[in-house]
């Protein structure tokens, strides 16, 4: 009796019996060495042809190729500014945390603790189920009660601490930009010998040009990049005139965050809800990694009802697909 056919030979490959299981007449040397018969090679041809148009209609049908459009991505954690829910947080911190967290947000940028201590900040989070990687301060204390702000930020868990606003005295000159960027250099390389790392939130200002040059573009130059990384406001750099992925293309890796609010356009720049106006989201995200974007908080400076805003901020960004 010819011993049965095993799987492997469809493919013009025995693995010998202790994987298929069958006798296999491949498995002895006698076999593999004696010449094969027309009529065998015949068969093993039409095994071969019959396995690879299996093959490729498996692939075919998957999406898998060469030619396959890649799967689509979306944002799995989206955080909020709470700047935008202030005035409901100084009524309810608790309750408005947990209001946030039943939209969907997973994280939360700070801009002050409302009165409260970094611990009892840090259990309000824990209660809530959020994560606040980041927190925004104030220049001055940068200059005066660094040590302490680190501390701070290690007892509430953020692991970015950003500069959000340069005085309108120290940005009147290009030095004065250059000035800036020589403490965030030095701030910044105090918070990493800590462990946390320094940023510098934008507005539009710094997109105005300034003695032949765009202050914003000074900054990314003298800002060490070991030491000092970048927010990258996307509403305001919008009404600055300028293109975000630009700046991606030109500065790789330097914005590993985003304040995602969006704009109804020139000449006015009314600032609405993220997915309302003229920003590029699709685009934006879809060079995430170029940019080195890990954190994105949807943000509005004067929302006429603030959950309402984010929450539609926050369910347009959860279905966008790029």
């Amino acid at each position: 009796m010819a011993a049965r056919r095993c799987g492997c030979q469809r493919v013009g490959r025995c693995l010998g019996s202790t994987v298929c299981g069958a006798a296999c007449p491949t498995s002895s040397p006698a076999s593999i060495l004696a010449p094969m018969t027309p009529m065998a090679e015949q068969a093993l041809t039409a095994g071969r042809r019959r396995f690879l148009a299996t093959l490729a209609a498996v692939a075919a049908a998957s999406g898998v190729g060469a030619r396959a459009a890649p799967a689509a991505t979306r944002l799995t954690r989206i955080g909020v500014q709470l700047y935008t829910v202030r005035d409901l947080l100084q009524r309810d911190f608790e309750g408005t945390l947990a209001r946030l967290a039943a939209i969907g947000f997973r994280e939360v940028e700070f801009l002050g603790y409302y009165g409260r201590s970094p611990q009892a900040v840090r259990a309000a989070l824990d209660t809530a189920g959020l994560d606040a990687p980041s927190a925004q301060v104030p220049i001055e204390a940068a200059r005066t009660d660094w040590p302490r702000v680190l501390e701070a930020a290690h007892l509430t868990g953020h692991k970015y601490l950003v500069v959000g606003w340069l005085p309108e005295q120290e940005r009147g000159t290009l030095d004065g930009y250059r000035a800036a960027a020589d403490l965030f250099n030095r701030a910044g390389e105090q918070a990493r010998s800590a462990g946390i790392r320094f940023a510098y939130h934008n507005h539009d200002f710094e997109f105005a040009r300034m003695e032949g040059r765009i202050p914003y573009d000074v900054l990314l130059e003298r800002c060490d990049p070991r030491h000092v990384a970048f927010e990258m406001d996307l509403y305001w750099i919008t009404k600055g005139g300028q293109d975000p992925l630009a700046y991606f293309a030109r500065w790789p890796g330097r914005f590993p965050m985003v304040h995602a609010k969006d704009s109804a356009g020139p000449p006015a720049h009314r600032m609405v809800e993220v997915g309302a106006g003229i920003i590029p989201w699709r685009a934006i995200f879809a060079r995430r990694e170029q940019a080195g974007i890990q954190h994105c908080f949807v943000e509005h400076d004067q929302p006429a009802d603030p959950l309402a805003s984010v929450r539609a901020s926050y369910a347009y960004l959860r279905h966008l697909e790029f």
